[in-house]
């Protein structure tokens, strides 16, 4: 049968009901021996823009999805078969694992806090420090990882193999029976691209479909705003790096947790003096979930973190312009925000829990 050449991907943006529909053309660089896979369509607002990347040769389908779920939930692919994807990522606490630290296979921790996966449609740079660009390579760091998975991607092949039931998976999403490392890898991005979390209050509030009440209103005013004390301005400032409906932003930041970071941070990764203790600015969606936080998971309360950001950033020479300058008081280098402002920004942060997201079957174990 002949071979096709390529795989295509076409993307096509859709205005329907206020949300664009993405969906993925495919014009078959493999031969299929029945149907080809369905394009998966990915709902989500369009304030969220469609500013994304999804390699040409793994369009995302709803066979390749599906198959995508069942490895993310598959402990085989760990050297114990103890462990998945959802050891670490537990859709409960938006895909994080309210941990400091993560334990792997050998119970030893991971040095860095677990991020959750929502909305990562949109990221390019994955973990604290960006070391790698494209979901597909940075589901390959977990699966090999000593600590974490701790397997080969060529064993997690062999035990696929010997579960009958995926041959047919394999072959619906990717035309052939065929198990191969780089499948596996493909259908565990295929499915954590599809992971959007939009339905959150904050959400409805931004469709006209929910009125925020005035803690939580006077909190979004004080996160987008920043502060001008000579015009009586008050503000926080949190929207210059989480900025956007999506409360994210391609950026790496020394948010001022230390004078001399212990961890190597993004500097480890560019050589860049100016990257000391710069990590990425992580989405704020689902946030009160998500406890502790930070790279090194210091805080275990939003309380804490405001109490940072309020009093306690250290000055130093690599400190994110955004924050060194950050004041409510005229001259001032704290940013000095009162007791009832900061409850009311984490009034505002709890605005963005979504408990679909949360509860959304098509993200749930199958095996359950």
């Amino acid at each position: 049968m002949k071979t096709l050449a390529i795989l295509l991907l076409m993307k096509k943006i859709l205005f329907i009901s206020g949300v664009f529909a993405l969906t993925a053309l495919l014009s078959g660089a493999v031969s299929f021996h029945g149907s080809r896979p369905k394009p998966y369509i990915i709902t989500y607002p369009a304030y969220f823009g469609g500013r994304f990347s999804i390699p040409e040769d793994n369009p995302t389908t709803e066979e390749g999805v599906e198959l995508g779920r069942m490895l993310f939930y598959e402990k085989s692919l760990s050297s114990t078969n103890k462990f998945s994807c959802s050891n670490c990522h537990d859709q409960k606490f938006a895909f994080t694992d309210r941990k400091v630290f993560s334990p792997g296979v050998d119970s030893e921790v991971n040095p860095r806090n677990t991020m959750s996966l929502a909305n990562l449609l949109w990221v390019k740079n994955f973990f604290w420090d960006g070391r790698t660009e494209g979901l597909e390579k940075q589901v390959e760091v977990p699966l090999t990882g000593v600590h974490e998975m701790g397997q080969s991607l060529d064993a997690s092949v062999a035990k696929v193999k010997k579960k009958k039931f995926y041959a047919a998976r394999f072959e619906k999403a990717f035309g052939s029976r065929e198990i191969t490392a780089k499948r596996i890898v493909k259908a565990i991005a295929q499915f954590e691209r599809t992971l959007v979390s939009a339905g959150s209050r904050y959400d409805l509030h931004l469709q006209g479909k929910y009125r925020l009440n005035a803690e939580e209103q006077n909190g979004m005013d004080l996160f987008f705003t920043n502060p001008n004390p000579s015009k009586g301005v008050r503000g926080a400032g949190c929207a210059s790096c989480h900025g956007g409906p999506k409360t994210y932003s391609e950026l790496f930041q020394n948010n001022g947790l230390e004078k001399q970071p212990n961890d190597p941070d993004r500097q480890a990764i560019t050589g860049l003096a100016i990257d000391e203790g710069r990590f990425r600015v992580v989405t704020l969606r689902n946030i009160a979930l998500t406890a502790p936080y930070m790279h090194d998971g210091r805080f275990s309360s939003l309380e804490q973190v405001l109490d940072h950001y309020n009093e306690h950033v250290v000055q130093s020479a690599f400190l994110s312009p955004f924050i060194k300058n950050n004041s409510n008081i005229a001259d001032g280098e704290k940013l000095g925000l009162t007791a009832i402002e900061k409850k009311n920004i984490i009034a505002f942060l709890g605005s963005l829990t979504d408990s679909t997201f949360i509860s959304d079957p098509r993200f749930s174990d199958p095996f359950k």
